[in-house]
């Protein structure tokens, strides 16, 4: 993983909300360097070429083509990349949206890696989530699904396995929690734990995102309490949530719409519960958008979407490095973005890198 050693934005962005909101340790607890207190909320960053697109020479199943590769979800280990995203094909009915596993040593070897399709369920499924989850000595791959065959409704559903490389060995779907009748399930799944309880964040494309915990002891499936609302606020879907190493903070990316462009805000927490505030969350001073990548002109993206922090673990707390942040997302340009509905856009897989700078930015 490249490192990238920075002043901290997020934990400035933190210490700001912290004197009004009540403090987090010290501000000892922030490691800045360099001098240089930049304002609140101000990041900077450097786009990638295209890493992973779907390629029907890597893909099985190529009778109706895939289309795009989206919703991704990584792991560091055992000196690999351990990729699971969301594939879909141009085509409607059974098997159009599936989950894929890919693995690969370094990034550019990233674009030649072979996916696999898992055989969960041929019903809707996707926008996985994986994590290795210690106190089971299991990973966990968590999804929304649904499957009839099984009666199973759409909600958020997890698959476990023994061994992360092995695509075949992933359980059928379970449901973390059964959605009452009536009520809405939400989307776009996300599972962070602490020392004591399981989290369970979502969004609902309302400006919502909801909060669920059960005790660990009783993760994945028992006494979860009723999904309620932590954040409302101009946000749309995906919201991934990660504990900040080093600080008694989390962080949550979440994505937002501008026009016909999908773009990432930040907001931050003392506890998982909320209250959420913000800390990169306007268009005008976003986490990423098209406004502060700084080699815009030569992006192949306008879309920013559904991204993934590059963790320093791989297991249950979700833990990122503050002074190192790296995004893993889809992306599209306004041509791919605006084609026809949402289920043709072609979206390709791209890393956001940090930049910094000893002067502020002029935004």
């Amino acid at each position: 993983m490249i490192r990238i050693r920075c002043p901290i934005h997020v934990a400035l962005a933190i210490v700001t909300w912290a004197m009004t909101c009540g403090s987090l340790r010290s501000q000892e607890d922030f490691p800045v360097s360099g001098g240089q207190i930049w304002k609140a909320g101000d990041f900077q960053w450097r786009v990638s070429q295209p890493l992973l697109a779907v390629s029907q020479e890597h893909l099985p199943e190529s009778e109706h083509p895939w289309i795009a590769v989206k919703d991704p979800s990584i792991v560091r280990f055992d000196g690999k990349w351990h990729l699971f995203c969301t594939l879909r094909k141009r085509k409607t009915g059974q098997g159009r949206i599936r989950i894929g596993y890919c693995s690969f040593e370094d990034w550019p070897a990233a674009s030649q890696a072979t996916w696999s399709v898992l055989d969960l369920t041929l019903d809707y499924h996707g926008a996985p989530q994986i994590f290795y989850f210690q106190p089971h000595d299991k990973w966990y791959l968590v999804y929304q699904a649904a499957d009839e065959s099984r009666g199973l409704k759409y909600g958020p559903c997890f698959s476990t396995s023994s061994t992360i490389d092995d695509p075949t060995s992933w359980t059928k779907p379970e449901p973390l929690y059964v959605v009452p009748e009536g009520e809405k399930a939400g989307l776009d799944f996300w599972v962070i734990c602490d020392e004591q309880h399981a989290h369970l964040l979502f969004t609902s494309l309302n400006g919502q995102m909801w909060h669920a915990q059960t005790e660990l002891r009783d993760f994945p499936n028992r006494n979860w309490t009723k999904p309620k609302v932590v954040l409302q606020a101009d946000i749309f879907e995906a919201s991934h949530t990660y504990k900040l190493n080093g600080l008694d903070a989390y962080l949550t990316l979440v994505e937002a719409q501008n026009g016909k462009r999908r773009y990432f805000k930040f907001f931050a927490a003392k506890q998982l519960s909320g209250p959420w505030l913000p800390v990169a969350a306007t268009r005008k001073r976003p986490a990423v958008s098209v406004t502060n990548v700084v080699n815009q002109n030569q992006s192949w993206a306008t879309s920013y979407s559904h991204g993934e922090i590059l963790r320093s673990g791989y297991d249950q707390r979700m833990q990122i490095e503050p002074e190192s942040l790296q995004i893993l997302f889809q992306g599209a340009s306004d041509p791919e973005y605006q084609q026809g509905g949402y289920g043709d856009i072609t979206w390709r897989l791209g890393l956001l890198h940090q930049v910094t700078s000893q002067q502020p930015s002029s935004r």
